[in-house]
């Protein structure tokens, strides 16, 4: 099952949800600080641990104070204008969320909009990657796109309902 959702992913209650985190995993600013201010200091103990990540890596963390039992820290790529591998780089940070979702037993998963805000990838590009990559789990999880934005969300409507 795959639904939109327009809010703030950090007050949603799933199994998990992704983090668009930098390679450091170490916080910053939009979706990634709001969930490392919201699950507390222990996320971020957590995180030293893992050693970062590469972009198109996913890594599994605790969820702390948030409700979301986990955090998946997913590295989206930087936005160069689509000509340096990006597409393929956020399909893989989506496919390795995704797959460890399915590793760990879990139900429910909510992604942002991987990429789209500090590192400029556009969202009319971004998002039917992420749905094409959702789809190949949906029999098995219920995937969330939480979109911060109105604007947002009512991309992930429009491209959902083109292929139904």
């Amino acid at each position: 099952m795959i639904e939109v959702v327009e809010g703030d992913i950090t007050l949603l209650d799933v199994d998990a949800i992704v983090n668009a985190a930098n390679p450091s995993l170490l916080g910053g600013g939009g979706v990634d600080g709001a969930i490392h201010r919201g699950a507390g200091p222990e996320l971020l103990e957590e995180c030293r641990r893992l050693g970062g990540a590469e972009t198109g890596e996913a890594k599994i963390t605790r969820g702390y104070k948030l409700k979301a039992r986990h955090v998946i820290h997913a590295v989206g790529p930087v936005w160069y204008g689509g000509h340096r591998g990006e597409a393929q780089a956020l399909a893989r940070a989506y496919r390795n969320s995704l797959k460890l979702a399915a590793e760990h037993g879990l139900k429910s998963i909510a992604f942002p909009a991987i990429s789209t805000g500090a590192y400029g990838y556009p969202i009319e590009q971004a998002t039917p990657i992420a749905i094409r990559e959702a789809h190949g789990y949906e029999a098995s999880l219920r995937i969330v796109f939480c979109c911060f934005s109105r604007h947002d969300a009512d991309v992930y409507r429009r491209i959902l309902s083109l292929e139904a």
